[in-house]
C-alpha cells in the first residue's frame, strides 16, 4: 500500500467572512498573534511526514508564495542587527518545498481539489484546508493517514459540533462505531434540516485518487459550487470512506469570532504575552465598565 506523501491545501477563497481586510490580503495570511494562518497548517502537514505540498491559490493570493519564499534584504537586515532568534523564525516558513496551481475561478472546494489532480497522480493524498487549526500531540492529518493505512480506505477527520451548528458543514450519517473511527452511512452536505448526527466534517481528509473520478463530472451542490463532500459520498458508495473523531483541539479560524478568540487563546499560551494580554483585557473590561469573568 502507498504512504500518503502528498498534500492539497486549498486557499482560493475570496475571504469574503473577512472583509473589508481581506480586499487585498489573503485570509489565508492573517495572523494569529504572530504566524499567518496557513503556516499552522503547513506545519501541521510538515510534521506529519507528508513530503510534497501543493498549494491551490487564485487571483491576489501572491503573499501566500512570498510567504514561504527566501526573503534575502529582510534576513540581511536581521542578521546585521543581530536579530538571530528572529531570522530564525523567518526562515523557517521559507524551509519547506512547496509547489502551487491557480484555480482560475472559485467554482468551489471540490474543484480547487481537482485543480491538483496531476500533481497527486495515483497516489493517496491529504487535504488540509486553512479554516481549521488543529492543536494535538500527534499531528490531526497523521492520524488519519495511519488510519488509511490501516483500512485502505479514505479517512475523514471529523468532530462533534452544536446541533444548531450542523447546517454549516458536512455531516456524517454513521453505521457503525469502532472507538473513534466510524463506518458512514453516507455523507450530507450542510443539512437545512434534520441532520443525520452532529458528527461534522472538520478540514481534514486523507483520499484515494479515484476520488478524481468524480470530480471530474464537476457535478454542482450546495451552494451552486462542486462540493467535496458530494464526490466523497460517491467514493462512499464504490470502496467506502470512514470517519475518524480526531484526538485534539479544533480551533474554527474561518469566522470572525472563532479567528478573534483563536489569537486571544494563542496569546494568552504564549509566555512571553500571557500576563500582558491578561492586563490588558482587564483593563478593556473595566474601561467598558464590563464585569470580570
Amino acid at each position: 500500500m502507498k504512504k500518503v506523501r502528498k498534500a492539497v491545501i486549498p486557499a482560493a477563497g475570496l475571504g469574503t467572512r473577512f472583509l473589508p481586510a481581506t480586499k487585498a490580503l489573503p485570509k489565508e495570511m492573517l495572523p494569529i498573534v504572530n504566524k499567518p494562518t496557513i503556516q499552522y497548517i503547513v506545519e501541521e502537514a510538515v510534521q506529519a511526514g507528508i513530503e510534497d505540498i501543493i498549494i491551490v491559490t487564485g487571483k491576489g493570493k501572491r503573499a501566500i508564495e512570498d510567504h514561504f519564499d527566501n526573503a534575502y534584504e529582510l534576513e540581511q537586515n536581521l542578521i546585521h542587527k543581530g536579530k538571530l532568534d528572529l531570522l530564525k523564525k523567518v526562515r523557517e516558513s521559507s524551509k519547506i518545498d512547496i509547489h502551487y496551481i491557480r484555480q482560475k475561478s472559485p467554482k468551489g472546494l471540490g474543484h480547487a481539489v481537482w485543480c491538483a489532480r496531476k500533481f497527486i497522480g495515483d497516489e493517496p493524498f491529504a487535504v488540509l484546508l486553512g479554516d481549521d487549526i488543529v492543536e494535538a500531540e500527534k499531528p490531526c492529518i497523521q492520524q488519519l493517514a495511519e488510519h488509511y493505512e490501516q483500512t485502505g480506505c479514505s479517512v475523514i477527520g471529523v468532530k462533534e459540533v452544536p446541533e444548531n451548528e450542523t447546517h454549516r458543514y458536512g455531516i456524517i450519517d454513521p453505521e457503525s462505531q469502532n472507538g473513534r473511527l466510524y463506518n458512514v452511512s453516507r455523507f450530507v452536505e450542510k443539512p437545512k434540516e434534520n441532520p443525520p448526527s452532529n458528527l461534522a466534517i472538520i478540514g481534514r481528509y486523507v483520499l484515494t485518487p479515484e476520488i478524481f473520478d468524480f470530480l471530474d463530472k464537476k457535478e454542482i451542490g450546495a451552494g451552486g459550487e462542486i462540493q467535496l463532500t458530494d464526490a466523497i459520498q460517491k467514493l462512499n458508495e464504490l470502496q467506502g470512506v470512514y470517519a475518524y473523531q480526531y484526538e485534539g483541539k479544533r480551533y474554527d479560524v474561518g469566522e470572525t469570532l472563532g479567528f478573534v478568540l483563536t489569537n486571544i487563546e494563542m496569546a494568552l499560551k504564549n509566555k512571553d504575552l500571557q500576563q500582558d494580554v491578561l492586563k490588558g483585557i482587564e483593563k478593556i473590561l473595566r474601561d467598558n465598565k464590563l464585569p470580570l469573568v
